[in-house]
Parts: C-alpha cells; structure tokens; sequence
C-alpha cells in the first residue's frame, strides 16, 4: 500500500464537491410540482396539518430533494473511494456491472461494491 498524500485528498474535495451541488440544482431544474402532486395523496398533508400552499410547496421540495440527495451523494463518495484507492493501490473504476472499484492487494483481486452506508468486498485469487 503506498502512503496517502491527504492534500491531494483535499484538492479532489475541493475540485468535486461543486458537482454535488451542481447535481442537486439540476434535480431542482428538473422538477415540475404538477408531475410531484400527482403521486400525493392530499388528504395526508392535512393530516399533517400543512395547510398553506407555501407549507405543501416546502414539504414537497425537502422530500424530492432528501430523497435523490441520498443517490447523488453516494455516487460522490464512491468517486472519492475510488480516488483514493487509486492513489494507495492502483485500484480504478471496474467495468463490471455492478461493482464500483477493482484493485489488487497481495496478489488478490478485491472487488468492490459501495454504498453510501455500507462497502461490500468480495476478494478472489
């Protein structure tokens, strides 16, 4: 394993958290409130005591946007795992479907699956 320079870690920070932020913008471009109210059920936000066309306006952009957050944020981090495991094992993006990252460690293939929560490996020879 070679050494982790963590300034190159913060320079791939700096230079990729905007396509986080930018990703998020661009779920907002995409939302179209007559598609979204479709899928809900009125009755709910009354039984939440939302009332005001500004409260169900809010409600539904915070639910819309915690809901692909979670997606677009994990494919960030997964760009970060495979940056960094790319600066301390040569490892890179595999071609597999599926799986995120492949690398070599002492003579075994890892091969890798990450999730925002979790990293499943599974290692062969």
């Amino acid at each position: 394993m070679k050494q982790l320079n963590l300034r190159d870690v913060s320079l791939y920070v700096e230079q990729n958290i905007g396509n986080f932020h930018q990703k998020r913008i661009q779920i907002l471009d995409r939302l179209k409130l007559s598609q979204v109210l479709k899928r809900k059920n009125p009755y709910l936000f009354k039984a939440k005591n939302v009332l005001t066309a500004e409260q169900i306006i809010k409600s539904l952009v915070d639910a819309h946007i915690s809901s692909n957050e979670e997606t677009i944020f994990g494919d960030w981090l997964e760009g970060l795992a495979i940056f960094i495991n790319n600066k301390t094992y040569d490892g890179r993006k595999s071609g597999i479907t599926g799986i995120d990252l492949e690398f070599d460690n002492r003579g075994i293939r890892n091969i890798v699956t990450i999730k925002s929560d979790r990293i499943g490996v599974i290692v062969r020879k």
